[in-house]
């Protein structure tokens, strides 16, 4: 187990001097949680062992379930994976962004074994956020980096949300404001065949990654490949009902559009920001009186696919 701290790590605001301290602390194996544009990362060295376990420990997570690791450049993930021409072609056109792609590791790949859960895969994201590539560029290393709260629960988009979660099991926290896409990253896996799958839904809708591969395959591969893939996920701690218009008497209500809530996702019924405020709203409903959790119902389009992903796993 990870040695518990006995006092919250320091939050500092994202700049040079904060970077540079993040980088320094990675280095030496710590763990730091970073700010990314999808949520934060509970950010370590992925070719250390030991770093990497720290990760599995602070979170509670399961062995079995694999981290993207997130590297600076192309250049950088192709020293991890093997990529072809379609690998090529999505990272040009998505990353720096947030798509992560499945590919076959490397035989000479410098990462834990750990960071694969002992798959012939890994799964790579070069982000966009400049705090997470400002710190990327100063350790000079590849990052695995999953979302920083403990294991099922809410996904932080926050400082604060990770210093509640996390705060006594990280070296610092790095304050970027608020995540700007508000979920996970889009994750693809691209098969030897020339098949693809859509592992995990996220800000890159599917009919989007549709106008580039062609239509996804619907053959599930036995196992967890990636990261999201659990059945139960991003719970607030209480029971959730889903498609509500109204809440009952012991219910808070997260409304949408027309149906308005304690809180909404979006009163103009708009699903990007929907998606950017759907886990601060989780947490208020964690925190709230009421014993039970409603949700209005979302759309099944475009990011509201990947949002109702999410709100289902929370149910589960």
């Amino acid at each position: 187990m990870a040695d518990k701290r006995s006092v919250l790590a320091a939050v500092r605001p994202c700049d040079a001097v904060t970077a540079a301290e993040a980088a320094r602390l990675l280095t030496a194996g710590e763990l730091v949680a970073v700010p990314t544009e999808t949520v934060y990362g509970l950010a370590a060295r992925a070719d250390s062992p030991a770093a990497v376990a720290r990760i599995y420990a602070a979170k509670g997570r399961p062995d079995f379930n694999p981290l993207i690791v997130h590297v600076a450049s192309l250049a950088d993930a192709e020293r991890l994976a093997l990529f072809g021409t379609r690998a090529r072609q999505l990272a040009a056109r998505f990353w720096p962004g947030p798509l992560t792609l499945v590919l076959a590791l490397r035989p000479d790949a410098r990462v834990a074994p750990a960071v694969t859960a002992g798959l012939p895969t890994i799964a790579l994201r070069c982000p966009a956020h400049p705090a997470m590539r400002a710190i990327l560029d100063a350790c000079a290393l590849p990052l695995a980096a999953p979302s920083a709260n403990r294991s099922g629960a809410i996904s932080p988009t926050s400082a604060r949300h990770v210093a509640e979660g996390l705060g006594d099991r990280v070296s610092l926290i790095v304050d970027g404001g608020a995540c700007h896409a508000g979920l996970e990253s889009t994750i693809v896996a691209l098969r030897s065949d020339g098949s693809w799958q859509l592992l995990r839904p996220g800000p890159i809708a599917r009919e989007t990654l549709e106008t580039q591969l062609g239509p996804a395959s619907d053959v599930t591969a036995p196992g967890i490949e990636a990261p999201g893939q659990l059945a139960g996920h991003y719970s607030p701690g209480k029971p959730v009902r889903l498609d509500a218009r109204s809440a009952a008497a012991d219910e808070f209500l997260i409304g949408f559009g027309a149906v308005p809530g304690a809180i909404s996702l979006s009163p103009r019924g708009d699903l990007e920001e929907a998606a950017a405020r759907l886990y601060d709203a989780l947490h208020a409903a964690r925190l709230a009186s009421q014993p039970r959790v409603a949700v209005a119902p979302i759309p099944d389009i475009g990011v509201g696919a990947a949002i109702n992903d999410r709100l289902r796993r929370a149910a589960a």
